[in-house]
């Protein structure tokens, strides 16, 4: 959820699951971006090309058991100890997480300690410029990893892990994200789609209603179901100290898919201000859906308070609540677990956010989880080995709600339709973005999640809003 994102173009299609590309932080910190060649480092605004997950998957049946590859990345050895973990997981994600590690805590005698936070930003740095940080954590996006990185606080992991095995898993542009000042500082452990519209095809059938293709077609059928009674959008903005970050997502689908990847790409790099005709633009095309009351469930105190994970759920209720739900490929994990009895496909389905400039209809945007290392430590070592291996991230594929980014990782680990499907879209994709909030310098990000709740809670203030993302814009962008 926390959003990784930047501009790629044309998508190569060499398999059934492709991910995402990377993008050059400019005149952000710089971060590695996606190679069109094998050891090509892109420049800043580089045509890059996108990574794939799966231009070759092992067969089923392939892969040792979680902990066979754990106890190789401990070298064989019950080395015990401990191991510190900061990321964002709580709820469903966290016990996703927690299966993830157990055959390495079995295997290893290594107990980890997690913690999790939706302050991610605030606590990570608070504990590294305290001398206290921990030995490993989720980074919350690449232009902070490399802002760490810059000031000598991450380890080099190619000092790690096994880089020639790490290099014909992963795709170059997953590599070259994950990197900074030309070392390998970050892994990306899972990835999702975003862009997501989320429904109840039986709902859909029994109403007559039919998936739009074009904005245009879907805020015709919001409006038919508002007519009827029914707010037509669940929306939940609310993450802790990351509340407004569902909403930043919404954003970048507007811009992206309304103005292109240049436009989209000079935006999170602050070459075009927050006033441009162009974003503004999109701020106003939200606008026809938060702005509106009769559009979204419960109204604009709803979206404020309710959580995220939460907000698909009036879906399911008889009647439903609401109809419609924008969310990324992991919701998939909320939805099971807040409601036991729906199944993927009968009960819960999606269809790709809709086109509205058609030149843009095929732009789509991923995101991924990105780790780092604090602390050289035998017991973190030996956990950064684990996390990259496919027989690790096949537990989270298992249990639903993620894209795995390890090539070996086998198709048929996937547990339903709906997964195959999010990897149609990006193979299908023309250009594929990384999420632009994650790659703007921390302070920009803030602002951004923090406007999404000023716009909601008072829409007609949206050109003050703006001015005040121009201040901050002009000072988080300097060097």
């Amino acid at each position: 959820m926390r959003k990784l994102v930047f501009l790629v173009t044309t998508i190569l299609v060499l398999g059934l699951l492709a991910a995402c590309g990377a993008p050059a932080m400019t005149p952000a910190p710089t971060v590695g971006v996606p190679v069109t060649g094998p050891t090509e480092v892109p420049t800043a605004m580089a045509t890059t090309a996108a990574p794939t997950t799966a231009a070759t998957r092992a067969p089923s049946g392939a892969l040792r058991t979680p902990e066979e590859a754990a106890l190789a990345a401990a070298g064989g050895q019950k080395i015990g100890g401990t191991v510190t973990v900061l990321a964002t997981w709580g709820g469903s994600e966290q016990d996703t997480f927690m299966a993830m590690i157990k055959p390495f805590q079995d295997a290893t005698g290594t107990q980890v300690q997690y913690t999790g936070t939706r302050d991610l930003n605030a606590v990570l740095t608070t504990r590294v410029q305290g001398g206290n940080p921990p030995d490993l954590a989720g980074l919350p996006g690449p232009g902070q990893m490399t802002q760490f990185a810059q000031q000598g606080k991450l380890i080099d992991l190619s000092t790690v892990l096994d880089m020639p095995n790490y290099q014909q898993n992963y795709a170059p542009s997953w590599i070259t994200l994950g990197s900074a000042d030309g070392k390998l500082v970050g892994v990306f452990i899972k990835a999702s789609v975003k862009g997501l519209i989320w429904y109840d095809p039986k709902v859909f059938q029994s109403k007559g209603f039919q998936t739009p293709k074009t904005w245009d077609e879907m805020m015709t059928l919001s409006k038919q179901m508002a007519d009827g009674g029914t707010a037509p959008w669940c929306i939940g903005l609310e993450s802790g100290a990351a509340s407004g970050w569902p909403g930043t997502d919404w954003l970048e689908d507007i811009v992206l898919r309304q103005s292109g990847e240049k436009v989209y790409n000079d935006w999170w790099a602050g070459k075009i201000t927050w006033s441009s005709p162009e974003i503004k633009k999109a701020w106003e095309t939200f606008g026809q859906i938060v702005a509106d009351p009769k559009m979204v469930y419960g109204g604009a105190n709803t979206m404020l308070t309710t959580n995220f994970g939460d907000s698909g759920n009036p879906l399911f209720t008889n009647p439903p609540g609401c109809y419609l739900h924008h969310q990324a490929s992991f919701i998939t994990d909320f939805f099971t677990k807040a409601n036991p009895n729906i199944k993927p496909v009968t009960d819960f389905d999606f269809f790709g956010f809709p086109a509205i400039e058609a030149a843009n209809s095929q732009n789509l945007e991923v995101a991924g989880d990105l780790f780092g290392m604090f602390k050289d430590t035998p017991q973190a070592r030996a956990l950064m080995k684990y996390l990259v291996t496919p027989e690790a991230q096949a537990i989270w594929v298992q249990r639903g709600g993620a894209i795995s980014p390890n090539k070996l990782v086998p198709l048929d680990t996937y547990p339903d339709p709906l997964s195959k499907k999010s990897a149609e879209l990006l193979t299908s994709a023309q250009v594929t973005v990384f999420d632009a909030s994650d790659l703007m310098p921390e302070a920009m990000n803030n602002a951004f999640m923090k406007a999404i709740l000023d716009y909601v809670q008072s829409p007609n203030n949206l050109d003050s809003i703006l001015k005040n993302l121009d201040s901050v814009q002009n000072s988080a962008y300097r060097k």
